[in-house]
């Protein structure tokens, strides 16, 4: 999820780098303290979209991977808000938030989901959910191979200076190039268009890439690939497409998916990274060794309630009485999605974010 304002949680992962992971896994599973009403079809990724009035009102946008599929708006209670809920989409995957995109003169926040089938992007105003996209955004045009146009993965990238990037995965890809980054802008219509800004990011050809997070603070994307490990990369376009890390390569059940940052400070902070096949996920730290800042060390892992869990979110702000340290949502294979008190993910072992 993105987020250019201070005291938002961002999306994103660090590196392990060589350092080798240490058995420090919690025999305990950790229990949600809500568990959201079922979508329709299939739940699979989560992203939170923080209200800046009044946080308690904050929502969580969750897909519905269907032919027939949606977008499912919770509150912080896990209940539907049938209002704002986006349906007849075509096998949406990911979704991720930005704020404060200028369409029409004003600022407005935006859902960003990937439609595989049509292969395309699908961009919707927070929080009235209304589409902003004259009915979708073409991706990977001129790619012609087997699923190199059916989309999976978004994650959003706000620079320092204001500009809004959207990082877009597909099921299938060429060994160099798999990700392409578009800048979103307003079209002089008040609708959103995206123009193609670059190509970057390895792939092992193992399996398939889907789960992508930036830390906006920081100005990196990960992803995963998939039985591979996380792969770390500059999300200024201008900075290169140089990868910088590769980690998490160890001690997986099997594939490595959804990815989120949980901020401690501005510059530190946890990585959590979803070992799909064990029901839990392995926590690294955000931030690099002295002199080694790609060089991230493994932190814990927590075993979940969530099964198979493909998505995951957390931000780092008190809500409500609920959650008054952060909210961690992750995605559940019987169409829900789990929320999480971030100190139960915390337990004794990982710190709580410090005040500025």
């Amino acid at each position: 999820m993105n987020n250019r304002y201070i005291w938002t949680a961002l999306v994103g992962a660090v590196s392990l780098g060589a350092c080798q992971q240490k058995n420090t896994t919690n025999t305990e599973e950790i229990k949600p303290v809500i568990i959201t009403e079922a979508v329709q079809y299939d739940s699979d990724d989560p992203a939170i979209w923080i209200n800046r009035v009044d946080p308690s009102q904050s929502l969580v946008i969750g897909t519905d991977k269907d032919q027939n599929g949606g977008l499912y708006v919770f509150n912080l209670d896990g209940k539907i808000v049938k209002e704002k809920v986006v349906h007849g989409l075509q096998r949406p995957n990911n979704v991720d938030v930005a704020y404060g995109l200028v369409l029409g003169g004003k600022a407005t926040d935006i859902a960003v989901t990937t439609e595989r089938f049509t292969h395309k992007l699908r961009v919707f105003s927070l929080p009235d959910m209304k589409p902003v996209d004259n009915g979708g955004l073409d991706m990977f045009v001129g790619e012609t191979g087997v699923d190199h146009r059916d989309l999976m993965g978004i994650a959003l990238y706000t620079s320092p200076s204001g500009k809004i990037y959207a990082i877009v995965g597909r099921k299938n890809g060429p060994k160099e190039g798999y990700l392409w980054q578009y800048e979103l802008t307003d079209d002089g219509k008040g609708q959103v268009q995206a123009t193609f800004v670059r190509k970057f990011g390895d792939y092992s050809g193992e399996k398939e890439i889907e789960a992508i997070a930036v830390d906006n603070k920081l100005g990196y994307i990960y992803y995963s690939d998939e039985q591979v490990g996380i792969k770390q990369y500059y999300a200024d376009p201008e900075k290169g497409n140089e990868q910088l890390a590769l980690f998490a390569t160890e001690g997986f059940a099997e594939d490595h998916e959804g990815i989120s940052i949980y901020e401690t400070t501005d510059s530190t902070g946890y990585i959590l990274v979803s070992d799909q096949g064990a029901n839990r996920f392995q926590i690294f730290k955000r931030e690099g060794k002295p002199g080694q800042p790609f060089v991230h060390e493994y932190a814990k892992t927590v075993p979940v309630a969530a099964r198979q869990s493909d998505g995951s979110e957390v931000v780092n702000i008190p809500l409500n009485k609920t959650f008054q340290h952060g909210l961690f949502v992750a995605m559940s294979d019987d169409k829900t999605f789990h929320f999480y008190r971030w100190e139960d993910i915390a337990g004794k072992d990982l710190d709580i974010r410090k005040s500025n």
